[in-house]
């Protein structure tokens, strides 16, 4: 798979999360005028990234204590969002990481 497919599948399940949580995809000039920043998103991208943890462990908590009105699918997809939620805040995290290397490297 070539990375402009693979760029465009991320943007799609990026919209369909969005459009999944009740959530407005917020335009890069909403974010300007908003006053939004970097470190902003990155800082509410963690907040959901806990959120969706919390959530999914409420919820295995609510199936093993018997609640007739969690189903062992919704569970499991919580759980499976959570992880993948949470690899791919690793994943921004290495990059990071790597990028302040590289700055920090550079001869001035």
């Amino acid at each position: 798979m070539s990375a402009p497919a693979i760029q465009a599948a991320l943007q799609q399940m990026q919209a369909l999360s969005t459009q999944a949580s009740g959530q407005a995809a917020a335009s890069p000039q909403a974010l300007t005028e908003n006053g939004g920043s970097f470190a902003g998103e990155l800082q509410a991208s963690l907040g959901r990234i806990n959120q969706m943890q919390q959530v999914a462990n409420q919820q295995a908590m609510s199936f093993q204590a018997g609640d007739p009105n969690v189903a062992l699918n919704d569970v499991m997809i919580d759980m499976q969002k959570a992880s993948v939620s949470f690899d791919m805040g690793v994943q921004v995290r290495n990059r990071l990481v790597t990028a302040y290397k590289e700055i920090m490297g550079l001869q001035v």
